[in-house]
């Protein structure tokens, strides 16, 4: 057939109706598992998955693998939104989309490959899971599957991850360019992505040619949360002499960043006037204390549409080459972020800035 879409000759082929081979290749839901996979196994042996739209998902139901909090918008926004993004995605299909818990670490493998193993879970998006474990059973298993925010050390598995240490360096870059020298970092390390963006914020301190202290530029907290956020800073100000204050605080997170805000007014300093504040995160807040927050967003939605396509691709040709799709963050200029002259005098707010 030459990659052809020849409906009739599958049909043939198959011994099947060309009403019920059109309904698998159109992605529909009510066909056995049996009779999908003989028109998919013809219909790549034909070439025709080669020339079919990347808007088909050819499967009837999806598992979610998540830690238990991506499931409450309290306790991780980030996680959740992800998921929220996957359901968009999937709105368009006729695909049953069903939820499991794991732990990020010593997951319980045994629920895992139970799950898996259903007849009803014909693939599988597995979210900020890092037990190898884990990584390994999807790999053996043969069923489609794509990390997002994790990855695979052993390269068997596709992933789609926000692109954190450049996302780091990008935030640092800016607020050097705006004349900041002095930047602390205010970051929850708890895992390896957080690393990542710390590798980034010192590489830019780096290509400035200027010395990163964690003494003096870094300040690491055990959560995301506001009430940490501000006591750490807090403390970080009272024994920091004002000759050494810094500049500008680089937040890892708008939460992260309200703290630093609340930190900073009960030390009686303004920001932006007195101290700059800047936030890594996706989209949870537009002000602090009425005042317009720079910040970098972290894609957070749109994981879980580019999990859902990088899923198409593997249904479409599973033999295909594996990788690692990196998004990159988008900045958003506002007044929380003061520019600097040279001479170290403070200069008024500036809406337009370099990157407008």
């Amino acid at each position: 057939m030459k990659g052809k879409l020849n409906i009739t000759e599958i049909a043939r082929e198959t011994g099947l109706s060309i009403s019920t081979v059109s309904r698998v290749l159109a992605g529909k839901t009510n066909t056995s598992a049996g009779t999908r996979a003989r028109v998919l196994q013809a219909a790549r042996r034909d070439g025709v998955m080669n020339n079919l739209s990347s808007g088909r998902l050819l499967l009837n139901g999806l598992l979610v693998f998540a830690p238990p909090r991506a499931f409450d918008v309290r306790t991780d926004i980030f996680y959740y939104k992800v998921i929220q993004g996957i359901t968009r995605a999937l709105e368009r299909h006729e695909v049953r989309l069903r939820y499991c818990a794991l732990e990020e670490n010593d997951s319980d493998a045994a629920l895992f490959l139970a799950k898996m193993s259903q007849p009803e879970t014909e693939a599988a998006l597995i979210v900020g899971i890092d037990d190898a474990r884990i990584h390994t059973l999807a790999a053996e298993l043969r069923k489609p599957c794509v990390l997002i925010n994790c990855y695979d050390r052993r390269m068997r598995l596709p992933s789609v991850s926000p692109h954190h240490q450049l996302i780091g360096e990008f935030s640092t870059h800016y607020l050097i360019e705006q004349g900041h020298r002095n930047i602390l970092t205010l970051q929850c390390l708890r895992r390896y992505t957080m690393e990542l963006r710390m590798n980034g914020i010192r590489e830019a301190w780096n290509t400035h040619n200027l010395a990163f202290d964690e003494e003096r530029h870094q300040l690491v907290a055990q959560g995301f949360g506001t009430a940490e956020s501000e006591q750490r800073l807090g403390e970080f100000i009272r024994r920091c002499p004002p000759s050494e204050r810094p500049s500008a605080i680089l937040a890892g997170g708008d939460f992260m960043a309200v703290g630093a805000v609340n930190a900073l007014r009960e030390a009686g300093l303004r920001v932006p006037q007195d101290v700059s504040v800047m936030s890594m995160d996706g989209f949870n807040l537009a002000a602090i204390h009425d005042i317009p927050l720079t910040s970098v967003h972290v894609p957070r939605d749109e994981l879980g549409m580019e999990a859902v396509r990088m899923l198409q691709q593997r249904l479409l040709c599973p033999d295909g080459p594996v990788g690692n799709l990196l998004l990159n963050g988008r900045l958003m200029i506002r007044d929380s972020v003061r520019r600097i002259r040279a001479n170290k005098n403070h200069s008024a707010v500036q809406r337009d800035g370099l990157y407008d």
